[in-house]
């Protein structure tokens, strides 16, 4: 298991990219489906609160986080905080898509983000062999050098 050589971003900070990327989810399965289908807003539009919405919102978050995360490196709540996810092998290459799913299934199952080593990785970075750091330490480690 690779060891990463860099420092790993803040619990705090990826709480909050977390928030940010459930706000974003909920807010299109709102667009599109209908705000009656949000957990806090369905109970009070409707007798029951509809169960499914929270399934949508949550396929929503898998989707568009490991997209994100293939893709530009990050997913929108990252990238709104200042961080991304970097393979530890070094090799700088993007996260490939099957291992980017692999990753967001693990986080939420969210046991693996509440194991987690010294070095501030949990399971699911260990799993797929990634590590969440800032903004500035994913840019120092793509300088040339």
């Amino acid at each position: 298991m690779i060891e990463p050589s860099f420092p790993t971003a803040s619990w705090a900070r990826r709480f909050l990219a977390l928030l940010v990327d459930w706000l974003a989810s909920s807010l299109v399965v709102a667009f599109v489906v209908g705000p009656q289908v949000l957990p806090l807003v369905g109970g009070f539009l409707a007798d029951q609160p509809d169960a499914t919405g929270s399934w949508w919102v949550l396929a929503v978050y898998v989707v568009e986080s490991t997209v994100l995360t293939a893709t530009v490196g990050g997913s929108f709540g990252k990238l709104a905080t200042r961080l991304r996810t970097v393979r530890v092998d070094g090799s700088g290459r993007p996260l490939d898509l099957l291992r980017s799913l692999a990753r967001q299934v693990l986080v939420i199952a969210v046991v693996p983000p509440l194991v987690f080593k010294p070095d501030g990785r949990g399971l699911h970075d260990l799993a797929a062999g990634t590590a969440t750091v800032t903004l500035e330490t994913y840019r120092a480690r793509q300088a040339p050098r």
